[in-house]
């Protein structure tokens, strides 16, 4: 292999311009590949913490209700009208065995029962309708940091305290230390103390969310010991819809994952990720070409050189290796320029940008770009390689 690194090396030198213009075009290609990849996945990560940071990957809930339509009698006519059953507000049986079986499961982060429903908020002549939760304070916390997102006062609930959004806060002229009255319409009512403000970034969550602990919520909704929901977070959000459906196995429940409840987002991410492998494949394409090309002059250029190499000893496997190497070395010292420039492009970004979202900066990426490189340069370098190997000495000797 030595002998053919030392005539490879040599090729190159000789060529200095050929080289070093093939080298700016690999480099750009790859700065290309690998900015835009970190710029895509940046704005993805962005995307997917600001809308599932207000809500769990997979929603458990009791199966819907449905019409029993009784066997017709003998020698009976039985006419049909059948609408829709209407959805009762009510509990998930044995929630809290259903809890501990998610809780074993290895793809699952953490577990929430929730028991939630509509009710009024009133403060004076002043009502508005809103969500009461009532949460598991420490479970909830893994699920959604509410905590991290309090604008005044503290998350404190419990013993007739309440966390409300600051929209709805808003609405009310309520500020934190305020009496509220909840009305969840099942004749129950309660008075409760405000002593946090959250601000989750989304104005209908602001609007309508009232926190309160299980105990009271139950009370407001007459129904003492439920929960309505369980809500699950996953370790790969992406894994959230087979989990999903693991999960509506194991209990029987109804289970919404976030890419059921948000198909327009999970279009959107899948369009961006094809977007990025379609750059991607047109750019390796472009540097294979252009890679190929060079190879395919350097053949033509240096034919006499090739014909005394091959009539002094050199075989075709040495002369095969010789451009095979050629086009690796040339992937490979592109690839580390543009992957360096890529990553210069993103530091760039993130320091003097339009700070909208932050572009991580994954090593993997610099790996993977250098061995895409690499490759396409050896399988571009191919052909080049084989014409070269395949040539006569003699008649190589003669060209001219």
């Amino acid at each position: 292999m030595w002998v053919e690194w030392t005539i490879a090396t040599k090729f190159l030198r000789e060529g200095k311009a050929q080289s070093m213009l093939i080298l700016v075009g690999i480099a750009v290609g790859v700065a290309v590949i690998v900015f835009l990849t970190a710029l895509i996945t940046g704005l993805q990560d962005n995307i997917i913490e600001r809308t599932l940071g207000t809500q769990a990957h997979i929603r458990v809930q009791p199966p819907e209700e449905i019409n029993r339509i009784l066997e017709p009698t003998e020698g009976s006519v039985q006419l049909v009208l059948e609408s829709k059953r209407a959805q009762r507000l009510r509990s998930i049986n044995n929630w809290q065995q259903v809890r501990d079986v998610l809780d074993n499961l290895p793809q699952v982060s953490a577990v929430s029962p929730v028991i939630s429903g509509p009710a009024f908020a009133r403060r004076g002549e002043a009502l508005e309708s809103v969500a009461l939760l009532g949460i598991d304070a420490a479970r909830y916390q893994r699920i959604i940091p509410i905590q991290d997102d309090v604008v005044a006062g503290v998350f404190r609930i419990g013993a007739g305290n309440t966390v409300i959004g600051k929209q709805l806060a808003a609405n009310l002229g309520l500020r934190v230390g305020d009496k509220l009255r909840l009305d969840g319409g099942q004749g129950g009512e309660s008075v409760v103390n405000v002593t946090g403000i959250f601000e989750l970034g989304v104005r209908e969550l602001d609007e309508r969310y009232v926190y309160l602990d299980m105990k009271q919520a139950q009370t407001l909704l007459n129904l003492p010991g439920a929960a309505t929901v369980i809500d699950v977070t996953v370790r790969d959000i992406f894994e959230a819809q087979p989990v999903a459906a693991r999960i509506a196995r194991l209990t029987g429940l109804k289970a919404e994952s976030w890419m059921e409840t948000n198909a327009q987002l999970m279009n959107a991410l899948r369009s961006q990720s094809l977007s990025t492998r379609m750059i991607s494949v047109f750019v390796a394409l472009s540097v294979a070409l252009g890679i190929a090309s060079v190879l395919s002059v350097s053949v033509v250029q240096r034919t006499r050189e090739i014909g005394i190499l091959r009539a002094m000893g050199t075989t075709r496997q040495q002369m095969l290796r010789v451009f095979l190497l050629q086009g690796a070395m040339y992937g490979l010292a592109g690839s580390l320029v543009g992957g360096m420039a890529g990553y210069g492009l993103v530091g760039a970004f993130n320091t003097f940008g339009p700070k909208l979202f932050y572009i991580p900066v994954d090593p993997w990426l610099l790996v993977a770009a250098t061995v895409l490189a690499t490759v396409t340069g050896i399988v571009s370098a191919a052909i080049p390689a084989r014409r070269a190997s395949g040539l006569d000495p003699v008649q190589a000797i003669r060209h001219v």
